[in-house]
């Protein structure tokens, strides 16, 4: 039996060409040139058109998160550039181009290369908020680079002039349009922050299309103005052009007019800050001589002023009771001194050397004395044992029980006692000790205490 097809669904199918489409590297960042059609703006901020052309149509979405980014507002019949992905709504099974940057048609080339130019200078953190500098508030020089022939120079001098009369302006013609006009911006940026004699830079041209305020996107000018040591404002075009020295600047001004307004303070706002801030000295040394004055009143009639002989007996007769209190304190302390000293003496007495030798000394003797009374009588106490000890050794001395009649009977070699008569035989020698000597004997015969006389 032959396999079975696999059957899919039309989600899976969706889903799978979904799929497809998204990982196409062509369609998954592309731009498309077309006409909206079948334009809608939903309440949820989402856009809904159609791209078409002559000869071929596309639905398109663009989410409100990326249309809130749009520097004009899409109409019916617009022609338009867009860029974004092609995907599909799995749910109808329709495939549509979803929109992440949109501008009108006839500036093509130019604006990718201002956005190519933007993300690459965003990436290296010149557009950093933190890197901006403050502008002096009271400049002493502004340095003004543009062009000569413009209304935009004729408006800075104008307004420079007439809200900051004193400040000195150095004006740097350049060429603001054409191929040229970047080599020229920069170079008179350079000269400026070589000269370090202004204290800020309006770099900027009156309004006009992309193309002639295009020198001021060129990648030199915004590098420049970047590395300019002197705080930048940028002035190009009318309040809704942007290039990309206005993301570099210090400053963005929305016209030259008003970078003059920025660069410098206004003199009659300082003539009335002035004003102002002289009336509230005035005010503050007023009220301070008005505070000081109350005071030196309130002084002046103080009991002190008044009746200083009152005060001075006070005062002496507080000092009076300080001395006394003074005099018993030191009173009490000489005397707690006093016998801390005779204590002291009696310690260091008791612990005299000499005192200390003499203390010995009795102690020496009377523990002498006590050993030579024990040696004493520990001596005649032995004595007494000793005697009792001899006359009972001598009670029992066998030369003392021999000076009774006794004797004593020993072998020939006088190594043994003899005390039975199994100890010898007939015939041998013995040797008897006395009381006053010696007997050399020989037995001729024994007898027993049991045996009759006369046996042998």
């Amino acid at each position: 039996m032959a396999d079975q097809p696999r059957i899919y669904s039309i989600k899976e199918l969706n889903r799978y060409i979904r799929m497809k489409l998204e990982s196409d590297g062509l369609l998954c960042d592309i731009w498309l040139r077309g006409e909206i059609s079948n334009y809608t703006h939903h309440s949820s901020g989402h856009m809904y058109f159609t791209l078409k052309d002559k000869d071929s149509r596309l639905k398109c979405i663009m989410f409100a998160s990326h249309n809130q980014k749009l520097p004009f507002i899409p109409r019916e019949g617009t022609k338009v550039m867009a860029r974004g992905n092609v995907s599909v709504y799995e749910r109808d099974g329709a495939y549509q181009f979803y929109v992440t940057q949109m501008q009108p048609d006839g500036i093509g080339s130019l604006y990718l290369a201002f956005e190519q130019l933007k993300t690459k200078l965003e990436s290296e953190g010149l557009f950093d908020p933190s890197r901006k500098r403050p502008l002096p508030r009271f400049p002493k020089a502004i340095g003004v680079v543009t062009s000569p022939t413009g209304a935009a120079v004729r408006d800075v001098l104008i307004t420079l002039q007439r809200r900051f009369p004193n400040v000195n302006v150095t004006l740097v013609p350049v060429l603001v349009q054409g191929p040229q006009a970047a080599p020229a911006i920069v170079k008179a940026i350079e000269t400026l922050n070589r000269l370090n004699e202004v204290d800020v830079l309006i770099v900027g041209r009156g309004g006009g299309s992309l193309e002639e305020l295009w020198a001021f996107n060129e990648e030199i000018v915004a590098r420049s103005i970047a590395a300019s040591l002197i705080p930048v404002i940028s002035a190009v075009g009318h309040e809704t052009d942007y290039t990309i020295a206005d993301f570099v600047a210090d400053l963005r001004a929305a016209t030259p007019t008003a970078a003059a307004e920025l660069a410098v303070p206004h003199i009659a706002e300082l003539h009335q800050e002035l004003s102002h801030l002289k009336r509230r000295l005035r005010q503050a040394l007023q009220n301070n001589v008005r505070i000081r004055k109350e005071r030196l009143q309130r002084i002046l009639r103080s009991p002190l002023f008044m009746h200083p002989r009152r005060y001075l007996l006070e005062q002496a007769e507080r000092l009076d009771r300080l001395n006394e209190a003074l005099r018993v304190r030191i009173s009490r302390y000489a005397e707690r001194n006093r016998d801390r000293l005779l204590r002291l003496k009696v310690g260091l007495a008791g612990g005299h050397p000499g005192a200390k030798a003499q203390y010995a000394a009795k102690r020496r003797d009377n523990a002498s004395r006590r050993l030579e009374a024990a040696m004493t009588g520990i001596f005649k106490e032995q004595q007494h044992r000793l005697g009792g000890s001899m006359r009972q050794l001598d009670a029992l001395s066998p030369l003392k029980v021999m000076a009774r009649g006794y004797s004593l009977a020993y072998d020939e070699a006088e190594q043994r006692l003899i005390r039975s008569i199994c100890d010898v035989q007939p015939g041998e020698l013995i040797k008897l000790r006395l009381a006053d000597g010696r007997l050399d004997c020989h037995v001729w015969s024994m007898k027993g205490e049991d045996e009759p006389s006369g046996t042998s």
